[in-house]
């Protein structure tokens, strides 16, 4: 794979800027004189790394959490501490690609490879986006099964609903609205906090599953960690993480139209752009793994008690009841419904967003869908096919196996593809990887490969 391109040749990319503003509200700070309480400064933070937090906990990676609760009790709950590095390194380097740049990542693998790779890249993305739209109708599915806890009528009707409705806002509703719907559907995760305060958690038994204390050897057991690194470590999220801060980027009055990177700020701009960035990624990724440790521990101290099988998100909502009351059965239903409207935008457009970059396409919700047909057709038929699959499957737990056959495949390939391109000189200048990061980012790659492997092996034999 050689390097091709370090330059800006392709249409829609940033013009060039000739000066640095001096102007603090050019970059987004709020004009002299005004001031920010803590709490408003904070909530200005939260963006691209909170959503791509909030949108891994969709209801195939809450249906994994609870069976790893129900099954092994607290003794699968080490995996929360250790993702939590990974998963940040991951999406702060995705991250950081974007505001070096002012490119997707779909484009700097367009801008880095040669043609040979980038036919791979593009075979590796549209198997992405088939896993994505799998996943994405058992995500409907789940919707669908919540509204119908709720009493609210047939979970098919419900995902149908659901699928439609977010195909006409992706459509009609622009980056701005859908940036502020996506950061409310956040708070619907903070339902499985609450749902440990109406369980039983024998805390002792956390802190010694916390500490890997009740680690077991057996193929099960192996089983579920890869299934947890693949729901952590989803490479849909390294798209829609580069793909969305892109976005934010654009609604800059820096640039016009187009995003620019961090060397067209200035020195102080860009080092408050890169802290704030930082400080979103990491805020997310924390508030993803306390979704992730609160579901374990709360299906630990209620299901996990009993022994029971759970397949869905809703088979999780339905077995709380009778133990922990129907308020716990209520704020289960309630996180995998807002989580899955989250989930199902995010997986459509993090593909298309991908590819359309690594063709050379204008895409991104800000863009009218006659200037960004590539993008939009991508979106609807991973959106519409997803609606559609929901309709006719009844079976979400064969979609999420073979989405997650497909992801484990692909997370290594794409992770490596992000490493290079994020140690590029060329391209990152000044914000290339550290030690640090490079560390952290390597040691991730080589566990996806294996956990990949192990994933693949484990499926194929049935072990």
């Amino acid at each position: 794979m050689s390097s091709v391109d370090s330059t800006k040749p392709e249409s829609g990319e940033a013009p060039a800027i000739d000066s640095k503003p001096e102007d603090p509200s050019a970059d987004g700070r709020a004009p002299s004189g005004a001031k920010r309480s803590p709490v408003r400064r904070f909530l200005g933070l939260l963006g691209p790394g909170l959503v791509t937090g909030a949108a891994d906990d969709d209801p195939s990676g809450i249906a994994t959490y609870a069976q790893v609760g129900a099954t092994f009790s607290n003794g699968m709950l080490w995996t929360a501490p250790v993702t939590l590095p990974m998963m940040m390194a991951v999406q702060e380097i995705c991250d950081r690609t974007a505001l070096a740049t002012g490119d997707s990542l779909g484009r700097l693998a367009r801008r880095k490879f040669s043609r040979k790779p980038r036919v791979v890249i593009a075979i590796l993305i549209v198997a992405l986006m088939v896993a994505n739209t799998l996943n994405a109708a058992a995500d409907l599915m789940a919707v669908g099964q919540g509204m119908e806890l709720f009493g609210a009528g047939p979970a098919q009707l419900w995902s149908a609903i659901a699928g439609i409705g977010i195909a006409l806002v992706l459509v009609a509703g622009g980056f701005a609205v859908i940036a502020k719907v996506f950061k409310w559907l956040c708070l619907a995760l903070l339902a499985y906090v609450a749902v440990l305060f109406v369980s039983k958690v024998d805390w002792p038994d956390v802190a010694a599953g916390l500490l890997g204390l009740q680690f077991r050897f057996s193929w099960d057991y192996l089983g579920l960690i890869v299934a947890v690194l693949g729901t952590t470590i989803s490479p849909y999220l390294f798209f829609w993480q580069s793909a969305h801060r892109i976005e934010e980027l654009r609604e800059d009055d820096l640039g016009g139209d187009n995003a620019v990177g961090l060397d067209d700020h200035s020195a102080p701009a860009a080092r408050r752009k890169l802290r704030d960035a930082r400080a979103d990624v990491f805020i997310g990724m924390f508030f993803s793994v306390l979704v992730m440790f609160a579901i374990i521990a709360a299906t630990a101290a209620t299901l996990g008690k009993n022994g029971t099988d759970i397949k869905t998100a809703a088979d999780a909502a339905k077995a709380l009841e009778p133990i922990a009351g129907p308020a716990a059965k209520f704020l289960f239903a309630a996180g995998f419904v807002g989580s899955g409207i989250l989930a199902v935008p995010v997986l459509a457009a993090s593909g298309s967003a991908g590819l359309s970059g690594l063709l050379g396409k204008e895409w991104g919700f800000d863009r009218r869908p006659s200037k960004a047909r590539t993008f939009y057709v991508l979106l609807g038929v991973g959106t519409i096919g997803g609606v559609i699959i929901s309709l006719f499957n009844s079976d979400p737990i064969g979609l999420l196996v073979l989405s997650a056959i497909i992801n484990g495949i692909a997370a290594a390939p794409f992770l490596i593809v992000t490493m290079l391109i994020s140690r590029d000189k060329d391209l990152m200048g000044n914000y290339r990887n550290g030690k640090l990061a490079a560390t952290l980012g390597w040691a991730t790659t080589a566990i996806m490969v294996v956990a990949g492997a192990v994933g693949i092996w484990t499926t194929v034999t049935g072990a």
